[in-house]
């Protein structure tokens, strides 16, 4: 199958065309533009880090990722009256007027909101954001018209209201603009994904008993780190009796023989992410784990034959098992377990895929979304369990799996085992005494 996405070196070349970031700046404003204009609203306000790196191309590290004090705002006017205005972290404001030239120094302002109550109300901090918008629509003639909003705290929507605008939701509006990937955007996914395939064989050379949960999420974050990664935004790391019920966070457990160990790797690379789950047994495998991940394995290639353009994230959902058939009372209770979610500036974006929603609300699939699918399945052992995870570009007529590394069968790490006999062998019980036959006492004496 050829191949619609590439994946070139993390440096821009003169020799070379390569990720055009001019081109992504561009593709993805004129792609939220034209959504505004589509719509009711007189302007987008965003307070959400992603939208706001979407929109402006700004970007001031990933620890004010959870503050909530930038904010941009995008008015529907046409020409310069309708760019994006940024109010940022202090001093970055005059940083991205120097530096970020599509912006430009009139639309780069210092501006902070009220980082999640930090600031006490009595700071007027809200008031501030609430005036400088207003200020802005009254100006474009805009003040009348609904404001589209994505994330905000409620002293700001309530100084917003009280300088008499209508704030309406605009996060639905972000998450179908961002939804359709741009070739860009693509390319950007697979270099992130390219990062994880070479982490996971760092992983698998370094996996054996005695490595615990918190030792792999080093290694993985240190290669990561190392390769150009600008945020960890999450590693799972599951090994044994804690792989079933999934937990979603790692521990200090050390890892022994025979144990299934689990993992996801969520990391962003130019802002763009990764969800990507791989499955591992420890020195060998059970019986028990080795049928969980053949299962586990044939939901997921099932869902991703499916996949093309017209089809819905229902018809995905609806091959799945249902929740009491793996253990769980309701779908709520077994969320995110068999599970499809997009991918780009967000861990979670649009379309998703789940039996909880999907079936009732189904979302059709379109040409260049990229989204992840992952599937989960609990051994009969009752303890231990497999997860495995792709992710993927839709194409014009079918699908392409942009996670590369290894996950056909299941893969035994950390095996250097040699009986008389030979290699140990890699599918055994976890308990010794239960991989051969017990011989009498008699037969071993006359033996």
């Amino acid at each position: 199958m050829s191949r619609n996405t590439q994946t070139f070196g993390s440096m821009a070349v003169d020799w070379e065309a390569r990720v055009d970031f001019d081109r992504l700046r561009r593709e993805r404003l004129a792609r939220v533009k034209e959504a505004l204009a589509a719509s009711e609203m007189g302007g987008l306000l965003c307070f959400d880090f992603n939208n706001i790196r979407y929109i402006t191309a700004t970007h001031i590290g990933t620890w004010a990722l959870d503050k909530v004090a930038r904010f941009c705002l995008l008015p529907r006017s046409p020409a310069e009256a309708g760019e994006p205005i940024m109010w940022d972290f202090g001093s970055a404001a005059r940083h991205h007027a120097l530096y970020n030239p599509w912006l430009g120094s009139k639309r780069s302002r210092a501006g902070i909101s009220t980082m999640r109550g930090s600031f006490a109300p009595e700071h007027g901090r809200a008031e501030d954001v609430a005036r400088k918008i207003r200020i802005e629509l009254e100006q474009r003639g805009l003040l009348r018209e609904p404001l589209g909003v994505d994330i905000v705290e409620p002293p700001v929507l309530f100084a917003l209201q009280a300088e008499g605008i209508e704030v309406v939701d605009g996060q639905q509006l972000m998450q179908n603009v961002r939804m359709i990937k741009t070739p860009d955007e693509i390319t950007l996914l697979s270099a992130s994904c390219a990062l994880v395939d070479a982490a996971y064989d760092h992983l698998y050379e370094a996996l054996r008993p005695g490595i615990r949960e918190n030792e792999c999420v080093g290694l993985v974050s240190k290669f990561l780190f190392e390769n150009g990664s600008e945020l960890i935004e999450g590693i799972n790391a599951i090994s044994g009796e804690r792989s079933s019920p999934h937990p979603h966070v790692y521990t200090d457990r050390m890892l022994r023989p025979g144990d299934p160990a689990y993992f996801d790797i969520i990391h962003s690379f130019n802002g763009y992410r990764t969800c990507y789950y791989r499955t591992f047994a420890v020195a060998s495998a059970s019986p028990a784990l080795v049928d969980a991940y053949h299962r586990c394995r044939a939901m997921l290639d099932e869902a991703i034959s499916m996949i093309r353009p017209g089809i819905t994230t229902g018809d995905v959902a609806a091959i799945w098992p249902r929740a009491n058939d793996f253990g769980f009372p309701d779908e709520e209770a077994a969320f995110a377990l068999q599970f499809g979610h997009g991918c780009g500036l967000s861990h979670w974006e649009k379309p998703i895929f789940s039996r909880l929603v999907s079936l009732d609300h189904p979302e059709a699939i379109e040409e260049n979304m990229c989204f992840a699918l992952e599937t989960f399945w609990p051994s009969t052992d009752g303890w231990s369990a497999a997860r495995i995870e792709e992710q993927l570009v839709v194409t014009g007529d079918g699908c392409e799996v942009i996670t590369r590394f290894p996950a056909e069968e299941l893969l035994v790490a950390g095996q250097r085992l040699w009986t008389v006999s030979g290699p140990l062998p890699t599918t055994r019980e976890v308990e010794s005494n239960l991989n051969r036959p017990r011989l009498p006492v008699g037969d071993m004496v006359a033996r």
